[in-house]
């Protein structure tokens, strides 16, 4: 049984950069981020194919480390901008995860210059579980993350379509 997921694009503030939310007006990569305090899920995908990837997850604990493992992935797949999942209540009322992802969406604009959106990701680890288990696949714990970051690109990637 697959879970349907619906997850919104949160409302930010116009930047410089809110042209490339344009559906059709951007080719190129995509990175999201599953974000945590133990660890972050990585999912990579195309603006032109609208198919996200799970890609990694970076596990390190301390913030620099964290970084600079994000700065490799930045110069390797040269994203043209970044997707950061964002958490909240059922209700939609964030929580403290929901102030941590913000600061870490910012703290990724301002560190590496690419713009960021912001992404409701209620339930993206849940249907990232299902996924999984449907698919038969063993050590669930070890993905979870990285197929989370997929489920948050590709609704972003959904979004586009019906914009």
């Amino acid at each position: 049984m697959r879970s349907e997921t619906r997850i919104q694009v949160m409302k930010q503030a116009p930047s410089p950069h809110s042209s490339l939310l344009t559906p059709h007006a951007l080719e190129g990569t995509v990175l999201a981020f599953d974000f945590g305090t133990k660890r972050i899920g990585v999912a990579v995908g195309d603006l032109s194919l609208r198919i996200a990837h799970p890609l990694t997850v970076l596990e390190a604990t301390q913030n620099e480390q964290r970084f600079n493992a994000i700065a490799a992935l930045i110069k390797e797949w040269q994203p043209v901008f970044l997707v950061i999942g964002l958490p909240a209540y059922m209700d939609g009322s964030e929580h403290e995860m929901s102030r941590l992802c913000r600061r870490f969406a910012l703290r990724l604009e301002q560190r590496f210059k690419l713009h960021t959106v912001l992404v409701d990701e209620r339930l993206s680890s849940h249907a990232a579980e299902l996924s999984l288990a449907d698919s038969g696949a063993r050590r669930i714990k070890t993905f979870v993350d990285q197929v989370a970051a997929q489920h948050i690109l590709q609704s972003f990637f959904d979004e586009l379509e019906t914009s």
